[in-house]
Parts: C-alpha cells; sequence; structure tokens
C-alpha cells in the first residue's frame, strides 16, 4: 500500500474514533444536568488496527518514513505518523533525532533545541505593519522568498517603560493565557538592551525572573488539571552599543545566551538540549527538575556541573567599507539583497584573532539576519543557539533604538 494511502485510511480511522468519542461525551449527562465535553475516547484510540502494529516492525516503517522525508512540507508525513496514538507518538519521538545531529525541524519541541552543527537552517521573517505581528517560517526551496512553513509568530506590545514582544506557537493567539505561549523579548526604555525569557525552563535548575508569572506559579491556584503556567526564564541579553555622538555606521550589538555555557561551542561540547514542553504539574518545586535532557547522552549530568560556568557571547562581525559603493559591506552570499541598519551576523566572541577579509571563515556565523524586502527579511541559524533564541534576537533588530542612530 502506498504510504500517501495509509495516511489517509489512518486519518480516516482517527477520526471515526473521534467522532464516536464525542457521541459518547454528548450522551454523559454531568452531576449538575448540564453536558459534559470530554476528550475522545483513549480506549476508542487504543483499540484501532494501527495501534497494534508489533513494536519491531512499527520502528522499521517509521526508521524508513524519517529517512525519505528531508524537508517541509515532507515532514508532514513524520508528524502525521506521531498523530496517530500514543505508541506511535512514543516511537516517533526515538526515531526523529534533535535539529543539530539531523538538520531538519520535525516536532514543535525542535523550535527550542541548537540549531544543526553542519550548516544553518534557512528561515525567513515575514512582518505586518498593519498588526505589528512578526512570522517566522522555514523555506521550503532553496529560493529567497516561497510560502514556507509556519513555525513561530510574535507580536508587539508597548508599554509605558518598555516594549514586549510575546512569541507563540499560534500563527493567530499570542497571548501567555494561550497554551503555545514560549516565550518573549522585553526591551528598556531607549531600546537599547533586551532580554529573552524563555516561558519554559531551558535547562537544569535554571531561575525563574521574579515577576507576576512567577508569583503565579509558586501560587496554589496550579491545578493538577490546569496546564502548567508560563514563567519567565532568562535564556539571553542583548546589548546595542549607544551611539552618543549619532555618527553613521552600522550598529554594534552583543549577546549573552544564558543558558548556553562556553564549552558548548568547543570541541565535544554540548548545548541544553530540551526533549519535551513541561506538562501540568501541583508541585511548583518540579518546574526546576522537568526532565528535559536524554539521559543517554549525559546531558543533565553535563549541565548540573557547568551551571556555574562562562556563558556563550556573541558580537557582531564588523562590516568593511567598500569605496566604490561606499557604504559597508557584509558577504551574505546572496541571501541578502536590500542594505539596512538591521541587517547583520552573529559569531562567538571568544574566536580566535580575526584574518583578513578575504579569508574570513564564514562558516563561523551562528545566526544572521537580512532584508530582501519591504516586509521580509532572511534568518539563518546554527548550533548552538535555537530557532526560538534567533527568532526573540531577531526581533529585538526591529525595535526602534533611540540611543543608536
Amino acid at each position: 500500500m502506498p504510504f500517501s494511502s495509509m495516511i489517509q485510511e489512518m486519518k480516516g480511522e482517527i477520526g471515526a474514533i473521534s467522532r464516536r468519542g464525542l457521541m459518547r461525551s454528548r450522551s454523559r449527562p454531568h452531576s449538575t444536568g448540564r453536558v459534559q465535553r470530554v476528550e475522545p475516547d483513549e480506549a476508542a484510540m487504543r483499540e484501532s488496527s494501527w495501534a497494534h502494529v508489533p513494536p519491531e516492525l512499527l520502528r522499521v516503517v517509521l526508521a524508513k518514513v524519517e529517512a525519505v522525508e528531508a524537508r517541509w512540507p515532507g515532514r508532514g508525513a513524520v508528524v502525521a505518523c506521531a498523530g496517530v496514538c500514543r505508541g506511535w507518538r512514543g516511537a516517533v519521538k526515538e526515531i526523529v533525532r534533535a535539529p543539530e545531529a539531523c538538520g531538519r525541524l520535525t516536532l514543535p519541541i525542535s523550535l527550542k533545541q541548537p540549531g544543526p552543527r553542519d550548516g544553518p537552517l534557512k528561515c525567513f521573517i515575514r512582518r505586518n505593519r498593519a498588526t505589528q505581528s512578526y512570522f517566522l517560517c522555514i523555506g521550503v526551496t532553496d529560493g529567497l522568498a516561497d510560502d514556507g512553513k509556519f513555525l513561530l509568530s510574535a507580536r508587539k506590545y508597548r508599554r509605558p517603560s518598555c516594549t514586549e514582544y510575546l512569541i507563540s506557537l499560534d500563527a493567530r493567539d499570542t497571548s501567555k493565557g494561550n497554551g503555545t505561549y514560549i516565550g518573549k523579548l522585553r526591551s528598556n526604555f531607549l531600546g537599547t538592551k533586551f532580554t529573552v525569557y524563555d516561558a519554559h525552563p531551558p535547562c537544569a535548575g535554571a531561575a525563574v525572573s521574579k515577576g507576576s508569572s512567577a508569583h503565579m506559579i509558586g501560587s496554589a491556584q496550579v491545578s493538577p488539571m490546569k496546564p502548567l503556567p508560563a514563567g519567565n526564564y532568562p535564556v539571553s541579553h542583548i546589548s546595542y552599543e549607544v551611539n552618543v555622538l549619532g555618527s553613521r555606521g552600522p550598529r554594534k550589538m552583543n549577546c549573552v545566551m544564558d543558558s548556553i555555557p562556553v564549552s558548548a561551542i568547543k570541541e565535544g561540547g554540548i548545548a541544553p538540549t530540551q526533549t519535551e514542553f513541561p506538562s501540568s504539574s501541583s508541585n511548583s518545586s518540579s518546574l526546576a527538575s522537568v526532565p528535559f535532557f536524554g539521559s543517554k547522552s549525559g546531558r543533565l549530568d553535563a549541565q548540573l556541573t557547568t551551571q556555574n560556568e562562562c556563558k556563550v557571547a556573541l558580537k557582531n562581525k564588523s562590516p568593511r567599507w567598500h569605496e566604490q559603493l561606499q557604504c559597508w559591506c557584509l558577504n551574505f552570499h546572496g541571501r541578502v539583497t536590500v542594505a539596512s541598519v538591521k541587517n547583520f551576523q552573529l559569531v562567538a566572541s571568544d574566536e580566535r584573532a580575526p584574518t583578513p577579509s578575504n579569508q574570513e571563515e564564514e562558516d563561523d556565523v551562528i545566526l544572521q539576519f537580512g532584508k530582501i524586502g519591504k516586509d521580509l527579511f532572511t534568518m539563518d541559524y546554527r548550533y548552538p543557539i535555537s530557532a526560538f533564541q534567533a527568532f526573540a534576537i531577531c526581533l529585538s533588530s526591529f525595535d526602534t533604538k533611540i540611543g543608536c542612530e
């Protein structure tokens, strides 16, 4: 049977199971006399013929599917397999590797995991000026812009003393009350300093920032039946050099990645890798011990011993002045076509001494961002930062900076 036909058959069977579960829920009265809405019957889901595939055969099938689905939108087949039933979902999580190893984005948690080591993931950002919204997509072709596959969204909110960008997995709803909210970017009054907050602990022992969100997490309002409230875990700090004299020139920026130890970028180093989003819990003390790291790779032990280690620092690569064009230039390898003060390339600040411009190692660029249209920008990132962190850093470039230009 062709795999596409098998997927369609699975979807039809799952739909039938959901409809049967919904019919049962409609006929089940609540103690108060009202109809109680419940989730589709888990027992019915377990009765699905697809749920009884022998585990050995299931892993062989899923491994072959994973091997042939190289990029979006083909990755939808892998995601469809994960949605068949709980057993299939667990097998998919075991087989699908993190972006660091496979260079692909498959499950939502991939957006919180470090990018590939071998080369950057090529994404782009669309800006909607009317709604102050930003959408991160991954390209499905090698072109500069296509319809792409949606990854993340952000919306800008102006506060009396700062600006906030709320980041979500949902393209339409970025509110904190939504279960798809994953973090935010907050600026200072001048727009020269920014802090990126993760809604979930980025590593073992991560400290939550004090505030209303932290108070809500520690309160007794947290129920086992409710989603885990979002916290404010600082994962990076971004600063732009203040331009006191107002001289013309490119922006100068620095980023300190609070959640990534400097050993991660050294040979054999390991960056923190979240493996799943935290589930609901009534015990607030469990927030700091959510199992984000796979025991097979020893990530948990590695991070516990490096909590006090120096963190990775990134700085923008200095452009060179082009005499003929009379402008500052950087080599974006065709990924940027419009000159803009927002364009930048970030490299590790503790790299070896700079070499002549004609001998620079472009592979050292960890994040590059640049303009290709009125409201269209490219964003290419790689290890050790994640798509979420890269997106937040790029959002800081959109904000108005009173003291920098």
